[in-house]
């Protein structure tokens, strides 16, 4: 069996996942067909991989079924048949057909084209953005928070926009860092983005995708949009 990357692509262009708020059994199931690597073309689907390897040691207890995830599966290929394929073209053939009456319809077939074309240009183009929660763990009690989080907020991405933060305890006196951040999907990758975070060693222990959802916005949504989002989604 394959997967439909294509469908699962435009899924994938609004959603966090295959089924739902949350990963489930049917993101395990596509997750496991696919081999990597995966064509740069599917940005989405590279996200939401990396995304849901992340959960691999949760795999198996994550809920739901794959009854979801089958409508971007399909089996091998099946040889068409050739003498239906030749009955079918015999009969687009039209051996009284006149030049003229195919001239007309390929004039209309390219008004339409024309006309489809000019409507798609002036729709405004929609970027997948999403939500995501991030958890930032100190060494111990005596780490400097202060100076750990603007560490994290000095890391600069095309498409990256950092929002609300607070602390949170965690025992022992220890304290996480867990702030919001708005991303493009298509430019920032969340494995570089904790790369990029944990090459503040003095602070930072390690970094954790707590939460992730999935946003639309148009194409012109300014910085200060952007931030109030990230603010409220919190």
């Amino acid at each position: 069996m394959t997967v439909k990357l294509d469908a699962l692509e435009e899924h994938l262009s609004t959603r966090s996942y295959v089924e739902g708020y949350a990963p489930s059994q049917a993101d395990v199931h596509v997750f496991k067909l696919i081999t990597e690597p995966i064509a740069s073309s599917y940005s989405h689907i590279k996200r939401w991989y990396s995304h849901i390897r992340s959960y691999s040691a949760e795999h198996d207890a994550l809920p739901g079924t794959s009854t979801a995830g089958q409508a971007f599966v399909q089996a091998a290929a099946e040889p068409a048949a050739p003498a239906a394929e030749a009955k079918a073209e015999e009969e687009d053939i039209d051996l009284f057909g006149s030049d003229e009456e195919d001239e007309e319809a390929e004039k209309l077939k390219a008004e339409r084209v024309a006309a489809y074309n000019a409507r798609k240009a002036n729709k405004p183009k929609t970027i997948a953005k999403s939500v995501v929660t991030l958890e930032v763990k100190p060494w111990d009690d005596e780490t400097d928070m202060k100076a750990l989080e603007e560490s994290v907020r000095s890391v600069e991405m095309e498409g990256l926009v950092w929002g609300a933060s607070k602390l949170v305890a965690i025992g022992y006196g220890i304290r996480k860092l867990q702030i919001t951040l708005v991303i493009e999907d298509e430019l920032v990758s969340l494995d570089e983005l904790q790369e990029k975070v944990a090459e503040f060693e003095d602070y930072v222990q390690s970094t954790d995708v707590a939460a992730m959802q999935s946003m639309s916005a148009i194409s012109h949504n300014s910085s200060s949009d952007l931030m109030d989002l990230s603010q409220n989604c919190k």
